[in-house]
């Protein structure tokens, strides 16, 4: 066998040629495929709502940023610092009302048997301590604002 002649050589361009068109097919048709499973199961940022965008993070939340109280064995938790300010002006057990009755969410029978107090007692401090708290935070936030 001697030197391939121009026919044959022909013969090889257009088989080659041939073969590169059908990779090059195969290749395109297996990157439309790809990027049609991406738009059926993908979404951008862009395109998502606000709701659907605030499920994608979580914030991180330390306990140096929360008040503690130790209230009758419970450990509570108040990150809100005005209130935890105000509570802090008030006495312990009406401290104690608030805390067992909006954050451990304790009905004022249960905090009556819990303070070894009468139930009557344990609303008339929870309605004082409220207006106390209000007049407190208000003067807070008065000071904050000047």
């Amino acid at each position: 066998m001697g030197q391939p002649s121009s026919k044959d050589e022909m013969t090889i361009r257009h088989q080659f040629d041939r073969l590169c068109q059908m990779a090059l097919k195969g290749e395109a048709v297996n990157y439309y495929k790809h990027m049609d499973y991406r738009r059926k199961h993908e979404v951008t940022f862009s395109e998502l709502s606000e709701k659907e965008l605030s499920k994608l993070f979580t914030m991180d939340e330390y306990g140096t940023e929360y008040h503690h109280f130790e209230v009758h064995g419970y450990d509570i938790e108040v990150k809100n610092t005005l209130i935890a300010e105000a509570l802090k002006e008030l006495t312990e057990r009406k401290r104690n009302v608030i805390l067992l009755s909006y954050f451990m969410e304790m009905s004022d029978a249960d905090i009556a048997r819990e303070m070894n107090l009468v139930r009557s007692t344990i609303h008339e401090h929870r309605t004082r301590s409220l207006e106390i708290l209000k007049k407190i935070m208000e003067g807070i936030a008065d000071e904050k604002d000047v």
